[in-house]
């Protein structure tokens, strides 16, 4: 264990040391340096050796990764961009699944996949990894709506996706009949519920945040809800059991964690700005005090805004502390990764990873330009240039909740093999390739990211 420990935090040291002086993304340089590790050191002891224990161990760092994306949405954002989140992570994935039942055959015809099969397949490569796009994002001064859209979207599409995977998909693979009727209804149930569990144990989450002004106990609430939502949400069956319904509706664990989230850093972050605006009123006050004021009246002043700083930067730092559980959960996630994958199994499959990968580039690439076509023809949504649009195609970086659903599959499905070597390696090559070409687009267009930055002004 000690071994394993050590390992982790020099891979995750290294990753930032990678960050640091030569601009490299650390979830590319956790990865990169993973599979040396892992190659390098056979003896080392494992996390993980197979996609089984991979997916429960995704499944447990899963919320708390979902819980630092999250704090980076602000419900004024999401009620600003509501119309572009739409239809980024809801009908740009409805119309690319229906695109990939279009062009199946051409793909793989040669697997004769059925339409349950195609959905399956597709919604485990749509699903995107938003902990790689923030980690990206972060080195450059990006215009904060492009941002909302690229990191909004990696996080909400994740939910879209499992629903798709899971109600559609392998409802369909057990041999179930899916009509347009019981698509919509499952959807609307699976949303609405999982929005209002998340809602719901994100005010239980604010009464505890209320109880404490311990930084650390605040991050404890924060995982309590973040966690708490989670297992609610999947699991909700069992309430409705306890109630006699005798239902299997599980809900979104993923949608659940963010409006939890979101909630409780709603009243975080007001509290922040009531403080930011104390602390102006108190600094105005003290600069107009001369020597003629009362020794009271300063030291009161001065006392409030020390107080008042002290409680703003608690809020902050807890944001802090939760980004660092999350990088180092990233770490353990990405050794992980470089231990369950078989090469053999990627090279026996590589021309259907390659079609895959491609294919669901130009889909993406495709859904994006229908995205700005759509919000350059209307005030509801932002204007996207080809610079934006080049940006959020190549922001559909693949992650660990593919391997999540591959488990979820029958073991006794023929193409399971091929399905595996297939999300595995549209995951690596979409980590390698698509943050390689953020890198190059962003790099490239800096200067004007960061004048469109300027011009947005203190609107944000």
């Amino acid at each position: 264990m000690i071994t394993t420990l050590l390992m982790i935090a020099t891979i995750l040291f290294l990753a930032l040391q990678l960050e640091e002086k030569l601009r490299v993304p650390s979830p590319l340089g956790l990865i990169l340096l993973s599979f040396i590790a892992h190659y390098v050191f056979k003896q080392v002891p494992v996390l993980t050796g197979d996609t089984e224990h991979f997916a429960a161990l995704v499944i447990f760092l899963l919320p708390v990764l979902l819980i630092s994306d999250s704090l980076e949405l602000k419900v004024a954002d999401l009620k600003e961009h509501a119309w572009s989140l739409l239809h980024l992570a809801v009908v740009s994935i409805i119309l690319s699944v229906l695109t990939a039942l279009a062009i199946s055959d051409w793909l793989f015809g040669e697997y004769e996949l059925s339409t349950a099969a195609v959905i399956v397949l597709f919604a485990m490569v749509l699903a995107t990894d938003p902990v790689s796009v923030v980690s990206i994002f972060s080195k450059f001064e990006l215009p904060h709506r492009l941002k909302i859209l690229a990191e909004g979207e990696s996080l909400l599409n994740d939910a879209t996706a499992l629903i798709a995977f899971v109600f559609v998909g392998l409802y369909a693979l057990g041999g179930n009949e899916i009509s347009t009727a019981y698509v919509l209804g499952i959807s609307a149930e699976v949303i609405l519920g999982s929005v209002a569990v998340g809602m719901l144990v994100g005010f239980l989450g604010l009464m505890l945040m209320k109880s404490t002004h311990n930084r650390f106990a605040e991050m404890m609430v924060l995982l309590i809800a973040g966690y708490g939502a989670f297992e609610i949400a999947e699991h909700f069956y069992v309430f409705l059991n306890l109630l006699g319904g005798h239902s299997h509706l599980h809900l979104s664990g993923i949608l659940a964690v963010i409006f939890a989230v979101i909630t409780v850093n709603h009243v975080m972050m007001q509290a922040v700005e009531k403080e930011d605006q104390r602390i102006h009123d108190d600094e105005a006050a003290l600069q107009s005090m001369n020597q003629s004021t009362p020794a009271g009246l300063f030291g009161s002043t001065l006392g409030r805004l020390r107080a008042t700083l002290a409680e703003r930067d608690r809020h902050l730092r807890t944001k802090e502390d939760i980004q660092l559980l999350a990088l180092v959960a990233n770490t353990i996630l990405f050794i992980a990764m470089a231990e369950m994958i078989d090469l053999k199994l990627l090279w026996q499959y590589k021309t259907e990873i390659l079609v895959m990968f491609l294919a669901t580039t130009v889909i993406r690439g495709a859904m994006m330009g229908l995205f700005a076509a759509v919000a350059n023809r209307t005030t509801k949504m932002v204007d996207i240039s080809l610079r934006w649009w080049s940006v959020l195609t190549f922001a559909g970086i693949k992650g660990g909740l593919s391997i999540v659903m591959i488990t979820m599959i029958p073991a006794d499905y023929p193409h399971l093999e091929m399905f595996k070597a297939v999300v595995i390696g549209v995951i690596m090559l979409s980590t390698f390739l698509y943050s390689g070409a953020l890198l190059l687009i962003i790099g490239r267009n800096k200067e004007v990211f960061r004048t469109e930055k300027l011009a947005e002004g203190a609107h944000h």
